[in-house]
């Protein structure tokens, strides 16, 4: 038997850090990454055989659990009948039918292989359709890895933002604004300067990359007013949230408690691939008509619409759509953070903790944070000694403090009931 070890001496010699994406290698939580050999369920198992509860679920995808037999069938299937055609199939019509059916915003949406592609090709088409250079981020949330995106905020207020990552010129990033986010008085100062020449507001509704942070209702509430008075488009990143939290997606979630609430544009990704890679992008029909092949903002890609992407999306879709799905799942979810919270409560530890539908985060503090600053605040040590006793104990965690986790419907009351006994035994240690 390979250890995982030995797996990461190798991988070090030929993949920049032994791991494909930066999270994967433990290094904000320190030990050495598990390699996994396969899943099913709500389970995984890694090199040397050990069975873990998995709350990762491929960073959101599995959100019907590993191996689930319908969508297995539908890739079966669609594998037998081809990889790959670069033309156009029906079951790219389908899911575009599909997502348009469940999001009320979205009237056309174009299909890509990744978030990074669909966050960064929105933003072109927002620049496209208004004419203008001008985007607002707020520090905190993670659109990809485009390089317009990869900026933290500046040191004034709405200041432009500074690269932060090499090989990202300043000049690459002079027309991004970076906010706080659930600032609304700094969007509000923004916007009184600039807001004329903003093309777009992307932003994470329900924040997964700095843990799990709400937009609050009065923020997105004036964040809609102000869009809608400057002519900047409101673009929803739902790559995480999507089809997650609700089966409209977190827009669905602000509809019921903003009235007439919705976003200009959307980009999904994650659940609607089923764990394939597949992303989407979509806004309504006059401004999806700025694509070429019909307008003069060019996007491609000779893997969008793949056709077993596609369809293992449609199946997933189809899944998730089944009466009741989303009431159980909530509740499932709801059930592992107050039991969380019950025990950390009972050791005597800070603890808060939150969930949207499949969705969850958890902090060591006394006050759920609103923005970045607050969370990188609280008790990053604690939290790294939580994840490795919890790992020890067979649950693996996201690696990482600013990492939300998922819940799948492949979970059940003993898999939450396990997690949360594992979590007493490792927060009083």
């Amino acid at each position: 038997m390979t250890s995982n070890e030995q797996l990461f001496q190798r991988a070090q010699g030929v993949i920049p850090g032994g791991v494909n994406s930066p999270v994967r290698a433990f290094r904000a939580v320190g030990g050495t990454p598990r390699f996994i050999q396969r899943a099913q369920g709500a389970y995984m198992w890694d090199a040397e055989g050990t069975k873990f509860i998995d709350y990762i679920g491929s960073w959101g995808p599995m959100i019907l659990g590993h191996g689930h037999p319908a969508v297995l069938d539908a890739v079966h299937q669609a594998a037998a009948d081809g990889f790959s055609f670069g033309a156009p199939t029906e079951r790219e019509v389908q899911l575009a039918e599909a997502i348009i059916a469940l999001v009320p915003s979205v009237e056309q949406v174009r299909l890509v292989s990744s978030g990074t592609e669909a966050g960064m090709s929105a933003i072109r088409l927002a620049r496209g359709a208004t004419g203008r250079s001008k985007i607002v981020k707020f520090e905190g949330c993670y659109h990809g890895h485009a390089d317009a995106l990869l900026v933290k905020a500046g040191s004034g207020l709405a200041t432009f933002g500074h690269p932060t990552s090499a090989g990202v010129p300043p000049e690459v990033v002079q027309h991004t604004l970076v906010l706080e986010y659930n600032n609304i008085e700094q969007l509000e100062d923004c916007f009184k300067a600039q807001g004329d020449e903003i093309a777009c507001v992307m932003i994470e509704p329900i924040c997964g990359n700095m843990n799990f942070v709400r937009a609050s209702v009065p923020f997105m509430t004036r964040l809609r007013e102000l869009c809608t008075q400057h002519g900047a488009m409101l673009a929803f990143d739902e790559v995480m949230t999507g089809f997650r939290v609700a089966l409209g997606g977190a827009q669905s979630v602000y509809a019921k408690l903003i009235p007439g609430f919705e976003p200009d544009m959307s980009v999904f990704g994650k659940v609607i691939g089923g764990g394939m890679p597949l992303a989407a992008f979509g806004s309504s029909r006059k401004v999806m008509s700025q694509l070429a092949p019909l307008g003069p903002v060019y996007q491609a890609g000779t893997l969008s619409g793949n056709p077993v992407a596609t369809a293992c999306g449609l199946a997933t879709l189809k899944e998730i759509s089944k009466p009741g799905f989303y009431d159980a799942l909530a509740a499932r979810t709801q059930s592992l953070v107050a039991g969380l919270t019950k025990v950390a409560n009972d050791a005597g530890v800070p603890f808060v903790g939150d969930s949207e539908g499949g969705m969850f985060g958890f902090f060591f503090a006394s006050e759920l944070p609103q923005n970045y600053n607050v969370v990188m605040a609280t008790d990053k040590e604690r939290f790294n000694r939580f994840f490795h006793g919890m790992l020890n104990r067979g649950v693996y965690l996201a690696p990482a403090l600013y990492e939300a986790g998922f819940v799948s419907a492949a979970h059940s009351e003993a898999d939450i009931a396990a997690t949360v006994a594992a979590a007493a035994e490792a927060l009083r240690d």
